[in-house]
């Protein structure tokens, strides 16, 4: 029960419905309990009369439609007072739910992209739906059986207590063995829980990865061996999930099992009792029976609810696994900043955390506000990780960057990302509207301002092209646009939240020459006053930046203007060269 503590916190909340439940039960079951006793007055009744100590049979007749009134009475109280405790049992369990899934979502967004390397799509989104869903059940359906079984046995218990203490006993003798069939099942079935979580995750992983990559499977023509992956897995979580099944199935049986033990004993010793007149009325023992069969349900809900507890420990567990990880890139001012865009690199070395390659080695260099920077270099060379540190996605290894001459982990992070447009190399889109991912920018963005950033992107003639124009859906990830396309909308993205630094990773690289040269002409206009960092693997996409570096193996190899490096011999004039030559070839 460690990782259920966690909950606790919720419990404080939501402490006044929790109180207002236990006393709407105590009094559905107090109402329920009285039933019982009405049915052993009632019997009692008719043994006076059938023994001739009551002889008036209207008397009887008007006592047992009195007591059959207050039987209904009784029933309907109950039943209503059952009605609100679960209105406000259930009800607390879904707003809880509420809460804790908007409270992991929070986590997610705040853990760094470490994380998320090194932990699957799917299994994120198994701990936020299936696992919190167990958690619920938990808070509610868990919760209040439980309090149901407990007043009602304290209740029915000290009734019959107080009525016969032998036969009280004799009736509660199958108890013990309860206990400890539960006690070892549990641990059963806690631990065969764990493994069908963990089958579930693996199953929702493949899935989405499955569908994420759907025009892989379909161009490769694997849907074979994706299919016969998936089904050993389904095949593998049905056998766990028949395995915790199985445990959970010897519950009820054994529930059932015990209660008519109960049953057979208190006919049994009742008889006897009433024989040699131990008892005097025969309704004591239907009495008994009642409040046993009253029990039945709640005593076999028991196994039910310890495997819900077991289940929801399980899936807590899980939860906080994530919950407690700490975000590697941490704000460490909490003023808001103010950012001009002056950037630099003194000696800054990285190294990927799960790859362990060192990105970038010793670089230097500085960005003067509202100038531009172009960074060449063949893959893997480190210029994205150089957009990255910027944007503060990582923190340096060694050395030492500065926005303004501030270090950047002085600067207040939201203030920092809220100053950068970042046009990633692999463009995302949210599966909703071209405006609305435009809008993403600057959420109270007019119209007029989201068709302007279009038209600087060069995509405005493109998005008035389809039926829908800017509300137009892109399906998931952008699906039904082109790379390019996907590209500019990006653009559009950055440039309508007008900031201070500008990030272009690589982002015309879906796009032709002739297309890249109206972008380019119409970013250097929007760019204008404002520090831009161009990564790129073309030399015609930099040739106008105020400073070029080229990178080889995490290392500045070459630095200056277009036209300084024009004359030096090496990467930059060997690869412009080329592309001018493909460009003549083309043409």
């Amino acid at each position: 029960m460690k990782a259920l503590r966690y909950l606790n916190k919720f419990f404080y909340k939501y402490r006044a419905r929790l109180i207002l439940g236990i006393l709407i039960t105590i009094v559905a079951k107090v109402f329920a309990l009285q039933i019982p006793q009405l049915i052993k007055e009632s019997l009692n009744v008719v043994e006076d009369y059938t023994n001739n100590r009551v002889t008036d049979l209207e008397i009887v007749k008007s006592q047992l439609i009195l007591n059959i009134l207050y039987i209904i009475g009784a029933a309907l109280l109950s039943g209503f007072f059952t009605f609100l405790m679960r209105q406000t049992l259930i009800v607390m369990s879904r707003l809880i739910e509420f809460d804790l899934k908007n409270e992991i979502f929070h986590q997610y967004e705040m853990l760094s992209l470490n994380f998320y390397k090194r932990n699957r799509t799917g299994d994120l989104m198994n701990r936020i739906s299936e696992d919190v869903g167990k958690v619920r059940m938990y808070f509610g359906p868990a919760i209040m059986y439980t309090m149901n079984m407990l007043v009602l046995f304290i209740i029915a218990i000290t009734k019959m207590w107080n009525i016969d203490q032998t036969l009280t006993l004799y009736t509660l003798m199958p108890l013990p063995i309860l206990s400890v069939s539960i006690y070892f099942l549990s641990r059963i079935i806690n631990r065969r829980s764990n493994i069908v979580q963990q089958y579930l995750s693996k199953l929702t992983t493949n899935a989405q990865e499955t569908f994420s990559g759907i025009n892989v499977v379909k161009a490769y023509s694997i849907e074979g061996f994706t299919s016969n992956s998936f089904s050993v897995l389904a095949n593998t979580s049905k056998d766990k999930n028949i395995s915790l099944y199985k445990a959970q199935a010897l519950f009820f049986p054994l529930m059932i099992l015990l209660i008519g033990i109960s049953n057979i004993l208190v006919i049994y010793i009742g008889g006897m009792q009433y024989i040699n007149g131990e008892i005097q009325n025969i309704g004591i023992i239907a009495e008994f029976i009642i409040y046993v069969n009253m029990l039945t349900w709640p005593v076999a809900v028991v196994g039910w609810v310890t495997s819900i507890i077991q289940q929801a420990e399980v899936s807590q567990k899980r939860i906080n696994e994530f919950l407690k990880q700490k975000p590697s890139i941490k704000n460490l001012v909490e003023k808001p900043s103010e950012i001009r865009g002056e950037i630099e690199f003194r000696n800054v070395t990285f190294e990927y955390e799960d790859t362990h390659i060192t990105a970038l080695k010793s670089i230097s260099f500085k960005l003067e506000q509202g100038k531009t920077l172009a960074i060449l270099g063949r893959t893997g060379s480190g210029k994205s990780t150089i957009a990255a540190l910027v944007a503060r996605l990582y923190d340096a290894d060694s050395g030492e960057i500065l926005v303004d001459g501030t270090p950047i982990r002085n600067l207040n992070l939201a203030s920092l990302r809220e100053s950068i447009g970042f046009v990633p190399q692999d463009a995302f889109l949210f599966s909703d509207t071209i405006a609305d991912n435009i809008r993403i920018g600057d959420e109270n963005a007019s119209t007029e301002q989201i068709e302007k950033a279009a038209k600087s992107a060069y995509i405005y003639d493109n998005i008035m092209n389809f039926s829908q124009k800017f509300e137009t859906l892109v399906g998931e990830r952008g699906v039904t646009l082109s790379g390019g396309q996907k590209q500019r909308v990006s653009i559009a993205r950055a440039l309508i939240s007008n900031p201070e630094i500008l990030i272009f990773d690589d982002c015309l690289s879906a796009v032709d020459t002739e297309t890249e040269e109206i972008i380019l002409q119409n970013l250097a206009e929007a760019t204008q006053g404002k520090t831009t960092l161009i990564i790129s693997h073309r030399a015609s996409s930099v040739k106008n930046a105020d400073q070029i570096i080229v990178l080889e193996e995490g290392r500045i190899v070459q630095s200056g203007t277009h036209d300084e490096l024009m004359v030096q011999e090496g990467y930059y004039q060997d690869i412009y060269n080329q592309q001018l030559e493909e460009k003549l070839t083309d043409s």
